[in-house]
């Protein structure tokens, strides 16, 4: 407390406080003259204001931050996420006992007086000075409100609520000139109604619906007396007042704000007293705020819809822009995420990878032909604990996710047999398809200046299984995941073509750059991509040829019913219906017959395709029918792990394939997500099986898994190699790794140091 100087004169605080009262009779008798000059206190010029005059004549008043809803398609809650917990409410919906508790302590003359309390303020001055500090304010619920507008205009920035809230002449002669504006527009019911909406009442609390709900688990008006004078007292101070963590330090001021209502003739001394005796009796609802609240594992979709909102420009033209909007909240967001497809997703993760394991999955659905995204979903969950994460692993870094997304493996085959047969290459093509072979000697690119192979040094690779080799049609290339096919391919149309598909079926890498023109990158998915990526494209196919960009948001709109506008899915035609139909051909007879069998639908037309990387550190399906896509990946989101002798889900793996773990996640989330629906069958293309070699009956199958064979009966010449189905390079996904962990390459061709081409 403040002191008295030696020598009697008044303190520091004395003078303001003296010279307050002078201004303040001033500017209510003499509205609009200059205050007296703040340099006659030797105050310095910063902070005060020179004349009543030069004061902006309107108080500018913020929209209230309120919570904002996300819900899914059918309307149900998601998450709530707010930058302030605020529910605006009329007066009317709001107790009277909370009402008159909250006039009688803040401001007992609130209907007596105008803007500014000028007993009040003589008699705060006198209290003031013969204490020797601040004792007693004279601020009416007015001046209280303007205070408040002007903490929720600074937002969340420190520097600017500091501002607003400093102690300084200038700020209080600011304060009541707005005050005397207020009270002459508003009237003292709406001034009542906006400060109980504004003030804080603590516990992450703002306004008193957000109060009422956090303290007592029901709605403001339905607040009774000994509530109401509880709420009301936390005001003055919400962590010296706060009930949750000092129940008697509440009691005692509670009691003070009854005692003051029956002073006040608001309710009768017996009352009070009553009331008076009934002890805290608290119904705590703890905040809910943000996407760790999500239900059915829907965090990371949440949080994708945030991101979608801060980086679109449909949202506004800066990224300041967006996010004043979405911290002011009140927003009501309808999202495409459909909760059937959502359980179904979250109930085949936890089936089949648990949370504590090395290895994670990331599963992504999507809708063919609109774009819609209907479940997103990971095994390690949306937190800040043990194998919890925040990063999203089914989208691109500039969304949340992993910083280069996860290599695909065979699973980019499909991109490549499209842009062959848009070309006019026949889904009969036929290719020689030895064991093993090097890579070609050069291959074409876009700049005409072709990708050449080390001669001293040339990159090799290798089928899966040393029974697969060719002749081999498109065909049974496929359904068998041939590696040194799908490379005579790539070197027979050049990878201008490859690129050019890709771009139209917007597949990028996950930092967000397009894919490199390189062999391995452009045939065997060495590259990083994201989960979401590859729904999508996928999507095309099932969509025949036509692509649409995933969007996430329905509809948006703000706490008085007006519509946000949104972003559209951009749909456009990637390749001809005939190439599209082709595709879904061949990849039938992934699941039918090939390295997908165990992902396979029994009930309706399905296609997909396998993937697994080089040193098994990734494993994917992606697969769809007519009118759902879904991609599923497997591995270590440092790409540290390699998936051979493994415990995945309680289940143990010699070796992991795309067909094998990701497949029947794929399977179980697609079924879920289906049931209940039909799916139109595919237009199909008569593609005759060609007259490629047989496989070896006991060999087994590029990427397979128990598919054709029983897996022990790997063994010998024909044991599976390291690398699944095929291998290429790795990419990692978290930061501060090399792009390429752990991986070398001949000299020259990506920089490394020589040695260990991915097969």
């Amino acid at each position: 407390m403040a002191k008295k100087r030696s020598g009697g004169g008044l303190t520091g605080t004395q003078q303001a406080a003296k010279f307050l009262g002078v201004s303040v009779l001033a500017g209510a008798v003499l509205a609009g003259i200059a205050l007296p000059a703040a340099g006659a206190l030797g105050l310095a010029a910063k902070g005060t204001v020179e004349g009543f005059d030069e004061i902006p004549a309107n108080l500018k008043t913020p929209p209230l931050s309120q919570r904002t809803t996300i819900l899914d398609n059918k309307g149900g809650t998601i998450a709530q996420v707010y930058s302030r917990d605020r529910t605006v409410v009329p007066l009317a919906d709001i107790s009277p006992y909370m009402q008159k508790a909250i006039v009688a302590i803040e401001d007992g003359r609130f209907y007596e007086h105008g803007a500014i309390d000028l007993k009040g303020v003589l008699r705060a001055m006198n209290k003031n000075a013969t204490s020797g500090g601040v004792a007693q304010g004279a601020s009416t619920l007015t001046q209280q409100y303007v205070k408040n507008v002007f903490v929720e205009e600074a937002g969340d920035d420190p520097d600017k609520v500091a501002e607003a809230t400093q102690q300084t002449i200038g700020r209080k002669v600011k304060e009541l000139k707005y005050a005397i504006q207020v009270e002459e527009e508003l009237g003292k019911k709406k001034i009542l109604e906006n400060y109980l909406n504004i003030t804080f009442f603590g516990q992450q609390a703002y306004g008193i619906e957000a109060a009422a709900k956090r303290y007592f688990s029901k709605s403001a008006k339905d607040l009774t007396l000994d509530e109401s004078a509880m709420l009301a007292g936390i005001v003055q101070s919400p962590s010296r007042y706060d009930p949750v963590n000092d129940a008697q330090e509440a009691k005692k001021r509670r009691n003070t704000v009854l005692q003051r209502m029956a002073d006040m003739k608001d309710i009768s001394q017996a009352e009070a007293d009553k009331a008076k005796e009934v002890p805290i009796k608290l119904s705590v609802s703890k905040p809910k705020n943000g996407c760790i609240t999500a239900v059915d594992g829907a965090g990371f979709f949440c949080d994708y819809v945030r991101e979608v909102f801060l980086s679109d420009p449909v949202f506004g033209k800066t990224k300041e822009e967006r996010a004043k909007l979405w911290n002011q909240g009140g927003l009501t967001v309808q999202t495409t995420l459909d909760p059937q497809s959502q359980k179904a997703t979250q109930a085949s993760i936890k089936e089949h990878v648990y949370q504590k394991d090395s290895v994670a999955t990331a599963v992504t659905l999507v809708q063919p032909g609109s774009g819609k995204i209907l479940a997103m979903g990971q095994s390690k969950p949306y937190g800040f604990g043990d194998n919890e994460t925040q990063i999203n692993f089914s989208v691109n870094r500039q969304m949340g996710g992993s910083n280069f997304g996860f290599p695909v493996g065979s699973t980019f085959k499909p991109f490549l047999a499209a842009a062959a047969i848009e070309g006019g290459k026949p889904p009969t093509q036929q290719y020689p398809s030895p064991y093993e072979m090097d890579y070609p000697a050069s291959v074409q690119t876009c700049s005409g200046k072709p990708w050449v192979n080390d001669t001293k040094n040339p990159a090799h690779l290798e089928n899966e299984n040393e029974s697969e080799s060719g002749p081999y049609a498109l065909k049974d290339a496929m359904a068998k995941s041939v590696n040194t096919y799908f490379v005579q391919m790539l070197g027979d149309i050049g990878m201008c073509p490859v690129s050019q598909m890709t771009d139209k079926l917007n597949v990028r890498q996950g930092n967000g750059d397009k894919l490199p023109m390189l062999p391995s990158a452009l045939t065997l998915g060495s590259t990083g991509i994201s989960p979401l990526t590859m729904a999508s494209a996928y999507a095309a196919f099932a969509n025949r040829g036509t692509y649409c960009s995933p969007i996430a948001i329905e509809s948006i709109k703000k706490p008085d019913g007006s519509a946000v506008p949104v972003p559209k899915s951009s749909c456009s035609q990637a390749m001809s219906q005939t190439t599209a139909d082709s595709i879904n051909t061949l990849l039938r007879g992934v699941v039918d017959s090939g390295t997908g069998t165990e992902a396979g639908l029994k009930d309706r037309d399905n296609a997909g395709k396998t993937g697994t990387t080089d040193a098994r550190k990734n494993a994917w399906f992606v697969g769809y029918t007519s009118n759902l896509s879904a991609a599923v990946w497997v591995g270590s989101p440092s790409q540290r792990v390699e998936m051979n002798n493994i415990t995945i889900g309680g289940q143990f793996q010699e070796q992991v394939y795309g067909g094998q773990v990701p497949g029947p996640i794929w399977r179980d989330a697609m079924t879920g997500a289906l049931q209940g629906q039909d799916s139109a069958p595919f237009v199909r293309v008569d593609i005759p099986d060609g007259g490629q070699k047989a496989a070896d009956p006991v060999a087994g199958t590029a990427g397979t898994a128990g598919t054709n064979n029983d897996k022990s009966k790997n063994k010998g010449k024909h044991k599976p190699k390291p690398g699944g189905d095929n291998k290429p390079p790795n990419r990692g996904g978290q930061s501060g790794e090399s792009p390429f962990p752990g991986i070398s390459f001949p000299p020259g061709v990506i920089g490394g140091d020589g040695g260990g081409w991915p097969q």
